[in-house]
């Protein structure tokens, strides 16, 4: 009988996985991964909003879950790597006007590449996650990602990063259920935590509060990070894309492409907010038309496969997680990790910093960063 390394969030996903993986004939070993003192992270006098996860309340949730089935579980404290690579990259990405994805950090540095290492080191050869995705191996093209059954939970847009070794011992036990299975599942073997609600909030920032987490933690992760903050505390311009100004904003932090409330401005057409300047400090908004984007570019673009094109293919690409994927060509750059991608039909609020992922129907074939944006013609034209 195998051992898994059992990543657990203290959630019902991860703790119906232990469920599955036994009856799977695993020997399950539960770990949950302790990556930030929260209270760092809440305001003064806030209150954490509930639907977080990694808590301490989750820990222990975990803990009585792998105490009522009967196996082992250990908590790996991961606060210095997290620091490391979630929320300093965090930071630094929207000090720069970019919206990043935390979430993707974590998957790629931390769960699927420190876990796994961890569980290297105790002779453990496989990690299992709650994720709602799944592998699938092909003789030509090496370990394949998919989609997970429920398209409503799928989580495979934060997973593009993974690569042939990891999938190689990444095992996925949700992915082939839907969610009211998966709380069924919980339900009959009497688990404690079978409706508890999925987390929504970005674990670090328990509060919802993203300008004062970065504008309390950049000075504290970096002191040179201080003279920007005090700067972008001062007010800056906000502007017509014909360079107008129409109004004042207190930090280019506060503000992601696509934004329509929280401008402060009275005008005779509804204004979203189009890009964020550093260098003049400026917000750049214009009209719902001006969001459309035909083409962007994204860099360190990872394909799954082991057969990596070089020729431009058709997909449809994600550039948000919530995105429904829209048809596209992709033209990529093997030299480079860059690719070019050019949209049927233009696509609305492409954000710097997010992921554009792509696939055919169920598969992830990968994925990039978006850098920049070609706004679309039709949009130029009106």
């Amino acid at each position: 009988m195998d051992q898994i390394l059992l990543a657990m969030s203290g959630g019902v996903d991860s703790s119906t996985a232990a469920v599955i993986l036994r009856e799977q004939g695993y020997r399950v070993v539960g770990c949950t991964m302790q990556l930030w003192d929260y209270n760092r992270s809440l305001s003064e006098g806030a209150v954490p909003r509930t639907g977080r996860c990694c808590s301490l309340d989750d820990v222990y949730d975990a803990r009585r879950v792998s105490e009522n089935l009967g196996f082992p579980f250990y908590v790996l404290n991961l606060e210095r790597e997290f620091e490391k690579r979630v929320i300093d990259p965090f930071v630094h990405q929207y000090l720069e006007g970019r919206t990043p994805i935390p979430c993707t950090n974590c998957n790629s540095f931390l769960k699927f590449d420190r876990l796994l290492n961890f569980a290297r080191q105790v002779g453990i050869d496989r990690v299992a996650t709650g994720h709602y995705a799944r592998v699938e191996y092909d003789d030509n093209e090496g370990f394949l990602l998919f989609r997970g059954k429920d398209a409503g939970k799928d989580q495979s847009y934060y997973l593009f990063e993974l690569t042939q070794d990891q999938l190689a011992h990444i095992v996925f036990p949700v992915g082939n259920f839907k969610k009211n299975q998966i709380r069924e599942i919980a339900e009959r073997h009497g688990l404690a935590i079978a409706r508890k609600p999925d987390s929504q909030e970005i674990c670090f920032i328990p509060d919802g509060d993203y300008a004062g987490f970065i504008r309390r933690h950049a000075g504290e992760l970096h002191p040179s990070y201080l003279p920007v903050i005090q700067r972008y505390e001062e007010e800056g311009p906000i502007l017509l894309k014909d360079g107008t100004e129409i109004g004042r904003h207190r930090g280019i932090y506060r503000f992601t492409i696509g934004q329509r409330r929280g401008l402060g401005i009275a005008h005779h057409r509804p204004l979203y907010v189009l890009k964020l300047d550093p260098v003049r400090n400026a917000v750049i908004v214009g009209y719902r038309e001006d969001l459309y984007c035909s083409e962007l570019n994204v860099d360190r673009v990872n394909w799954i496969s082991r057969l990596s094109p070089v020729e431009p293919l058709e997909a449809e690409v994600s550039i948000r997680s919530n995105h429904k994927a829209a048809p596209a060509v992709i033209y990529p750059d093997s030299e480079t990790a860059t690719a070019r991608i050019s949209f049927r039909d233009p696509q609305m609020a492409v954000t710097p910093g997010q992921a554009a992922v792509f696939y055919r129907e169920e598969r992830v074939l990968g994925g990039g960063w978006i850098n920049d944006r070609k706004v679309s013609d039709r949009a130029a034209a009106r």
